[in-house]
């Protein structure tokens, strides 16, 4: 636990003494400590992930928090990695994202200091099993990231998304207290051990408890229709902070569902079926949403909300498996849920670090403005078609096997002899396979759109290169880590059976369900799979003769340009024609008026109805509200001292009835 606590310690002054530092060099002494703080929050993390024996250790705080128990057990130590690992791609590519806003004379001192303070908020929000403290380490997680959010305060948009976001995780942070008041009142204590006693005992109450909770760490997570601020928050902040946020960050809000899920041992039908149902929900209206974006990056955050409805679908698979005494539905469920945890962390921050390498260059997200990036900008057009591929549960990367493990939980889940269960999950396996479709739909379009093609605008026609080796060489590492896990998953069996013990209370070995040979089968297959491909583009590069490279056919029109190709909205307009009603789209459509008009245009933009209907006219009624109080706010001091002695009186009143 020592080590652990140095390495918070390195996290917490690495940002103050990185500032001491001249402007180009602090990213670099900013990577350095944060390489040795994983080192050493590592250590203890993999100890307890291979021996299962939690580390526990205790100290005195303060007479208002009392005791405070830092605890690393199994699902602790897997997120504690995951924090401390996973990110380390996105804090080195921060080397090359953020120089040239150095270079241009940009204040980049929020990076540096809430940076690695986010970094270390996760991870005490993750060990720490005091509610007292866990709701401070939270709080500090929420401002931390919100001050990167708004690193570009002089866009008025990025302002906007970064208050809202700041606006949603205090009303998150509302529910979990109300969860926390709960237990506490009813345990005597702020320690989690002591709401597991209560909880087990009150069947009612845990049901109660879990819901608020699931609500405050679902609003974190990104759950539909808690997930309003996280399509605004993700693209307005830098890319890597996003691919933090969005891999990483989120992942906190599924590690305090898994932690409240643990506290009750045995959830209910009940709250089994809520988070099934949500989580199907989540994942329709994610990629639902992601396909209809033109702004890379929004699409990519409304794809985050998808995956965490995959996971979402496997803790509620899991969910059942225990409520209904079905230990292989358990297994397989909270199995593919941990491993789409942590694959979703490894290829969305992929994607996110690549459109962050497309916006240097072209200084745009609107995919409508881009095309042709793959003859200038190669690296990173196939690092993001391989992170397409994973996010889209392919053969051989590793999105492939959290999803598949997820199926066949479903699967199995089918043999439980109950009819209503039943129909859930088929509805399930069906929403599933759907979403597999829409995202094959979605990632070949934001592909074809933005690489393939000719070059749209000015934006991707100035492209001359691609970016340096500190941009290339994390995004390459989540590459090669997401094919190693494709190709050998059952690696990772060993580390992530102690995590199952947290959430399904088996006292047998998880492995005695099959797993083994179950992953070395598509371990198998996908090397197959794999070289069967190389053999093939091996034969087409040393058989086939030199390529000639002519203009795309015009069918007699010898002037062809960049408007004779599908633009991101037509790629997917036959699919979204056919929900018309599931979308506020917004038309700017100027028509041309002659037979050769000098100007016309169309642009469509697709809002969240979520948005349109409810959380917009929710912030009117709140501004017409407050203009009613406008005049109260008159800057003569009189008048403040006369509403002040009218509220005197009135308190002094109300405590004369009460007394």
């Amino acid at each position: 636990m020592n080590y652990y606590l140095l390495g918070i310690l390195i996290l917490f002054l690495s940002g103050f003494i990185s500032l001491i530092f001249k402007n180009e060099y602090r990213t670099k002494i900013l990577s350095f400590f944060c390489v040795v703080s994983s080192i050493f929050c590592s250590i203890p993390a993999i100890k307890v992930l291979f021996e299962k024996n939690p580390i526990t250790t205790e100290f005195y705080f303060n007479p208002l928090f009392g005791n405070v128990i830092l605890n690393i057990d199994n699902l602790s130590a897997f997120f504690i990695l995951l924090i401390s690992l996973i990110s380390l791609p996105s804090i080195i590519y921060s080397n090359g994202y953020l120089k040239p806003y150095i270079e241009k004379g940009k204040n980049i001192s929020t990076q540096i200091v809430f940076l690695p303070l986010l970094l270390a908020s996760m991870l005490l929000v993750v060990s720490v099993s005091n509610a007292f403290m866990f709701l401070v380490c939270w709080e500090i997680m929420s401002l931390s990231s919100f001050f990167l959010v708004v690193f570009e305060t002089e866009k008025k948009e990025i302002l906007k998304a970064g208050i809202k976001y700041l606006v949603f995780m205090h009303v998150s942070i509302l529910f979990i207290i109300f969860a926390f008041v709960l237990c506490s009142l009813n345990a005597n204590s702020y320690n989690f051990s002591d709401f597991a006693s209560v909880l087990v005992q009150n069947k009612e109450m845990a049901n109660i408890v879990f819901i608020l909770a699931f609500i405050g760490f679902g609003l974190k997570a990104g759950f539909v229709p808690f997930h309003n601020w996280l399509p605004d928050a993700h693209p307005a902040a830098p890319s890597h902070v996003s691919a933090i946020m969005s891999g990483i960050m989120i992942k906190t809000g599924i590690y305090g569902i898994l932690r409240i899920l643990s506290l009750i041992k045995y959830p209910s039908l009940t709250i089994s079926y809520f988070v099934l149902l949500i989580a199907l929900v989540s994942v329709l209206y994610g990629l639902l949403y992601a396909i209809s974006q033109r702004d890379l990056k929004k699409l990519l955050a409304y794809s985050s909300i998808e995956n965490i409805g995959i996971i979402g679908l496997g803790i509620g698979v899991g969910m059942l498996g225990v409520a209904y005494s079905n230990n292989i539905v358990a297994v397989f469920g909270f199995m593919g849920s941990i491993f789409h945890i942590l694959n979703h962390s490894i290829f969305k921050q992929l994607l996110f670090l690549s459109a962050g390498s497309v916006y240097i260059k072209t200084h745009t997200r609107d995919m409508e403005l881009l095309g042709g990036l793959i003859k200038t900008m190669p690296k990173t057009s196939i690092l993001f078609i391989v992170a397409s591929v994973a996010i889209c549960g392919l053969p051989p990367l590793n999105g492939f096997i959290s999803e598949f493990l997820i199926y066949f939980g479903m699967l199995k889940g089918l043999e439980i002899n109950n009819f209503f269960e039943m129909v859930v999950i088929l509805f399930s396996v069906a929403g599933l396979s759907l979403v597999g479709t829409m995202a094959i739909l979605c990632f070949s379009k934001a592909t074809s759109i933005v690489f393939l093609g000719l070059p749209r605008s000015e934006n991707s026609l100035k492209v001359e290169s691609d970016n340096g080796k500190t941009i290339i060489l994390p995004m390459l590492f989540l590459a090669l880590a997401s094919l190693v896990i494709g190709l050998y998953p059952q690696a990772l069996l060993n580390i992530l059976s102690g995590v199952m013990l947290v959430l399904t209370n088996l006292d047998t070995n998880i492995l005695d369900f099959g797993f083994v040979s179950l992953l070395q089968n598509i371990s198998l297959i996908s090397f197959g799979f794999l070289t069967f491909l190389s053999v093939l583009i091996f034969i087409k590069l040393k058989l086939s003769k030199k390529v000639s490279v002519h203009n795309t056919w015009g069918c007699g029109y010898n002037k062809p340009n960049n408007h004779m190709q599908y633009s991101a909205s037509s790629y997917i307009n036959p699919f979204t024609s056919m929900l018309k009603p599931l979308f506020k789209n917004i038309f700017d459509i100027e028509k041309p008026k002659h037979l050769f008009p000098k100007s016309a245009h169309f642009n469509l933009q697709v809002n969240d109805i979520e948005e349109a209907y409810f959380i917009n006219p929710l912030v009117k009624f709140d501004e017409w509200f407050l203009a009613k109080f406008e005049t109260m706010q008159s800057g003569n001091i009189q008048s403040y001292i006369k509403y002040g002695l009218i509220f005197l009186i009135l308190i002094i009143i109300g405590s004369l009835f009460i007394g």
